[in-house]
C-alpha cells in the first residue's frame, strides 16, 4: 500500500520508497511492481505522472488522475513554477551554501545529445564526524543539505553533487563505493539517501498555494536521529513522521 500525502479530485500524489520505479521501462521489463500501476489499482482508477523521481530516490510523487488534468502540471515543471526541495547526505563537510552551475551531459543512451545547462541550489542544514576510518583517512565527515535545483535534468543531483566531490551516500551510479560500503557495513544503510522532501506550486485548477510534503523513510530518519540531526530538522520545518522503506 502507497502513502498518499495529498488526494484531490485532479490529483494525488504518493511517498514513494526507495527503490520503485516510477512506471516500466525497456531497461527493467524484470520489474514487476512500478509506482504508477500500484497507484493505479490502489485507487481503481487510472493516473498519470506529472514528473519523475529516480528508482533510489523517495519522497513526493505527483500524478494526475487525467490526461487532461496532466497537462498544466507538466507545462508547470517544464516551465520551473515548481519548487522542488530535496534532503540528502554527503560526504564531506560541504560549504554552508552553494549554486552548483554545471551542464550535464546525457546518460550513454543519449550519445548525440549536447549537454544541457543544469543549476542546483543547496544549503547545509548539519554536519557530523564519525570515527569510522574510510580509505586513507580515521575519521569520516558527512553533510545533511537541503537541496533546490532550478532545472530538472536526469540525475541532476547526483551528478552535480559528484562534480563537486561531495557524493551522496548510497549512489551507487555517481557516488564513493568506499562510502556506500562503510553506511552498508557499519550503519546498515543500503539506500540512497535522496528524499524528495517537498513540492511547492499553484494549483492550476484552484489557484491555491500548494506546499506537499513526505515524511523521510525510516532508514534515512534513522540516520538523522543517531547523528543528532532531530532539532536541526525540526528548526527547517522538515516532516520527519516516520515512513516505511
Amino acid at each position: 500500500m502507497l502513502e498518499i500525502v495529498f488526494e484531490d479530485e485532479r490529483y494525488v500524489a504518493i511517498n514513494k520508497p526507495n527503490g520503485l520505479l516510477v512506471h516500466r521501462t525497456r531497461i527493467a521489463e524484470e520489474k514487476k511492481e512500478f509506482a504508477l500501476q500500484m497507484l493505479r489499482d490502489q485507487l481503481g482508477c487510472q493516473v498519470y505522472a506529472a514528473h519523475r523521481l529516480d528508482r533510489g530516490t523517495s519522497g513526493v510523487l505527483l500524478f494526475a488522475k487525467s490526461p487532461e488534468a496532466t497537462g498544466p502540471l507538466v507545462k508547470a515543471f517544464e516551465e520551473r513554477e515548481v519548487t522542488k526541495t530535496y534532503l540528502a547526505i554527503v560526504r564531506g563537510y560541504t560549504l554552508e551554501e552553494d549554486t552548483i552551475d554545471n551542464p550535464i551531459r546525457p546518460d550513454k543512451d543519449h550519445k548525440h545529445k549536447a549537454p544541457q545547462d543544469a543549476i542546483t541550489r543547496y544549503t547545509r542544514l548539519a554536519t557530523i564526524e564519525l570515527p569510522i576510518p574510510v580509505g586513507r583517512y580515521s575519521t569520516a565527515r558527512y553533510s545533511l543539505v537541503q537541496v533546490q535545483p532550478e532545472t530538472g535534468r536526469m540525475h541532476q543531483i547526483r551528478k552535480h553533487f559528484a562534480h563537486i566531490r561531495h557524493y551522496i551516500v548510497g549512489d551507487k551510479r555517481h557516488g564513493d563505493w568506499r562510502h556506500n560500503q562503510m553506511f552498508l557495513e557499519k550503519l546498515e544503510s543500503p539506500y540512497l539517501l535522496l528524499h524528495a522532501a517537498q513540492l511547492d506550486f499553484t494549483h492550476p485548477y484552484t489557484g491555491e498555494a500548494m506546499s506537499i510534503k513526505a515524511p523521510m523513510p525510516q532508514n534515512m530518519h534513522r540516520l538523522c536521529l543517531e547523528f543528532g540531526w532531530e532539532n536541526v530538522l525540526k528548526k527547517a520545518g522538515i516532516a520527519t513522521v516516520i515512513a516505511c522503506d
